[in-house]
């Protein structure tokens, strides 16, 4: 007969937790260490897009803002160049607005004990794609697959 230590220490499949050198593991696998690793990934390269972000914002808006007549464009073709280069900006910055997003939806999953699940398959993502990618919400195969339905082959 199992002690209620034993009982309560079961998940709610009934069956034994998986364990590491590391302690428990998540859905995938991954072990606490193994989560923390990738957490700090996941932060390091928010903090490093943030301050991306930031900068070329204020980049594409200062040079929007400029009205010194030193730095007005005396050719229809540079006032083009600056409009370009300030879009072109500007679509950088929404990019790394959604890899933020995708981030934040990482951290997210780690501290809900779902991160490296594929959300295609519902199967473990490989650990390698995750150092690679730790934002990854597929698979390397689901994701080959959801480009060739995009791209209609």
């Amino acid at each position: 007969m199992q002690t209620k230590a034993r009982r309560e220490a079961r998940p709610a499949d009934g069956k034994p937790a998986a364990k590491a050198a590391g302690g428990a593991r998540n859905q995938a696998g991954l072990t606490a260490r193994e989560l923390e690793h990738f957490r700090e990934l996941l932060l390091a390269k928010r903090r490093e897009l943030l301050g991306d972000v930031v900068s070329m914002e204020q980049e594409a808006l200062r040079t929007a803002g400029e009205t010194n007549l030193s730095n007005l464009p005396l050719h229809m073709a540079d006032m083009g160049t600056d409009n370009y280069e300030q879009e072109f900006t500007l679509s950088l910055v929404e990019n790394d607005r959604k890899l933020l997003h995708e981030i934040n939806v990482a951290l997210t999953k780690i501290r809900d004990g779902t991160y490296g699940i594929c959300e295609g398959t519902g199967k473990p993502i490989s650990k390698a794609r995750l150092e690679a990618q730790p934002w990854a919400r597929y698979s390397i195969e689901y994701a080959r697959e959801l480009e060739r339905r995009r791209m209609g082959r």
